[in-house]
């Protein structure tokens, strides 16, 4: 099939690279930019700007409008964002009003039903609970406050706008491979049934949306990248049946490869049966080879009716919370941070008067250390409460207080805090017959119902058991399980995954004999005291871990030194694991 459209994305996250967007567009055809600019914690920064402000969107999506907005309309490519964020119809002015300065004559579309905030107390006496998915609690039963909820919207919103000409569809708080769906039903005008054709651009979008994630970035055999000197942005050449090409401009660094794009499916998934409200979408069920050079060809992603709720993105206020780290040095290291802690708490009047109380030993020390800092250990307290008063300036003045009468060698690296707010991301999900996309454009307003509500025939794929290969019985030799095999990691509200894949057949039956839940809870002992659950890719050698509630309530609130997981995979890479020798005689 050579009849397909080129999407190319040019924003992973809300402060990518700015010049990407015109990079796109001169480096060679394309015919549609997008950008993915909203994350759970960018609606949250963006909440802040709309009260301060009165914008609430992607700013510096208009910077990149300015640049490329000529020569999209002398192209006639299409822009498909998600800026608009908590305000589509005010970026959407701002848009017409840029078209405005440079003469041209653009039809703008914004879309909009996605903020539930302002429903809340009805929908909640209809019956909807917002439980959170991490949890199980119910909103009304938290003690947190409300700041925003936002519904994440499909893609046949963004076709209707295409549909009706538009230029520039300024989306809200959309899926994030919405933006690449809706193009594509839009140039193959797709049926609301088409779910394989569907499942496949879903596939595309998911793959694209982390920008330079696709293209070498992020990737664990990073050796295999010829230069990551400005790496390419990732575009996806979609066919009528939804198979797809994922590429990058001519001319640029980086890498596209079946293990680039690989590690990016894996990304922050659960399930493979891949949700959205347009379609679920069977990850375990498609295939992925190396087409040329920075071409790879994704084929055969089976796909079922959406499921009958939309996903919601709640923030809440949490509460305040403060906390220093100080340096533990020299002998006796667990020791001393036992008088220490019990020192400052019974200084500060006990731990039982915080909501949260979070202390990390980071053991860094090492035994006859050459250089001084190579004697050091790094304690972390965190505080979390809801009278600001308890994690104000007294907290770690307190701390301060001691720093002369206690252990020795003691070493505080911060400075007094004064209890800083955090956020709570709340996921949850609503019935979809209370969403409606509603695109304006032209001065009208067209409302578009959600597949589940249109009493289609239901369909339901089943993907095979796939055959795995056995495990080689070879003598074993112990290497870095990240020799082997890559992995790819990340956050998923207040839950991580773990994307694990090997390069062979015989690789792949080894990983999926020895990597058990239990086997990832030794290798990674700081996850054991959370469930996980393992999900299975056959079909593209690779396996999932879901690690339920190890971030908390997610990036903003979480504790930990890396809260948005990003380092989990390359953690489980540095350990030291026994393979069979003959799947490591490549590697010599």
């Amino acid at each position: 099939m050579t009849d397909v459209i080129k999407i190319a994305n040019c924003s992973g996250f809300y402060g990518d690279k700015l010049a990407a967007a015109k990079e796109m567009v001169e480096g060679g055809p394309i015919d549609v930019l997008t950008g993915d600019y909203l994350a759970e914690l960018t609606m949250a920064i963006l909440y802040g700007q709309k009260m301060k402000r009165n914008t609430g969107y992607v700013a510096t999506f208009l910077k990149q409008v300015k640049q490329v907005l000529q020569p999209c309309m002398e192209k006639n490519i299409k822009i498909v964002s998600n800026a608009g964020g908590l305000n589509p119809s005010a970026m959407a002015d701002a848009v017409k009003e840029i078209a405005k300065e440079l003469g041209l004559d653009v039809k703008v579309a914004y879309i909009d039903g996605d903020d539930l905030a302002p429903r809340m107390q009805e929908l909640q006496a209809e019956g909807e609970n917002f439980s959170n998915m991490d949890t199980g609690v119910n909103l009304a039963d938290s003690k947190n406050t409300l700041l925003t909820a936002n519904a994440y919207l499909g893609a046949w919103g963004i076709k209707e706008a295409l549909d009706q000409g538009a230029d520039v569809v300024i989306c809200p708080r959309v899926t994030d491979a919405a933006v690449v769906i809706g193009p594509a039903a839009w140039k193959f005008n797709w049926q609301r049934s088409d779910y394989d054709a569907l499942a496949g651009a879903l596939a595309a979008g998911h793959i694209i949306e982390c920008g330079q994630q696709a293209t070498g970035g992020n990737y664990s055999f990073f050796q295999e990248v010829p230069s990551f000197d400005s790496p390419g942005y990732p575009i996806a050449e979609i066919e009528a049946n939804g198979n797809f090409t994922i590429t990058k401009h001519p001319g640029t660094s980086g890498l596209v490869s079946v293990g680039t794009v690989k590690s990016q499916l894996l990304y922050e998934i659960s399930d493979p049966a891949y949700l959205n409200p347009d379609v679920i979408g069977h990850f375990d069920s498609l295939r992925i080879e190396q087409a040329g050079d920075d071409r790879v060809y994704v084929t055969g992603c089976k796909g079922s009716c959406p499921p009958p709720s939309h996903k919601v993105c709640i923030n809440t206020l949490g509460g305040f919370r403060n906390g220093f780290e100080v340096l533990i040095a020299g002998l006796d290291i667990e020791a001393k941070v036992k008088i220490l802690t019990d020192a400052f708490f019974n200084n500060i009047g006990g731990k039982e008067q915080f909501d949260d109380v979070s202390i990390e030993l980071i053991r860094s020390e090492k035994e006859n250390p050459q250089t001084n800092e190579e004697a050091f250990a790094r304690l972390r307290i965190i505080a979390k409460s809801r009278n600001k008063d308890l994690v104000g300036r007294l907290f770690s003045a307190k701390m301060i207080e001691i720093a002369l009468g206690n252990i020795p060698g003691l070493g505080v690296m911060n400075p007094i805090g004064n209890g800083e707010s955090f956020l709570a991301y709340w996921p949850s999900l609503v019935d979809s017959q209370y969403i409606t996309e509603r695109v304006h454009i032209n001065d009208q307003v067209i409302d578009v119902t959600p597949t589940n509500q249109l009493k289609l025939e239901p369909v339901n794929h089943q993907v095979e058991t796939a055959t795995v290969a056995p495990a080689p019985t070879d003598k074993l030799v112990s290497i870095p399980f990240g020799r082997l095999f890559g992995t790819r990691s990340g956050d998923k509200g207040g839950c991580a995954n773990v994307g694990v894949w090997a390069t062979s057949d015989a690789a792949y039956g080894f990983l999926h004999e020895f990597l058990t839940v239990d086997r990832l809870k030794t290798l990674m002992p700081d996850t054991a005291e959370f469930e996980v659950v393992r999900y299975e890719l056959a079909n593209i050698h690779s396996l999932n871990f879901f690690i339920k509630g190890i971030l908390g309530e997610g990036v903003a609130s979480s504790v930990r030194m890396d809260p948005q997981a990003k380092s989990m995979g390359e953690y489980l890479r540095a350990k030291n694991i026994d393979v069979p020798a003959s799947l490591v005689e490549h590697l010599n």
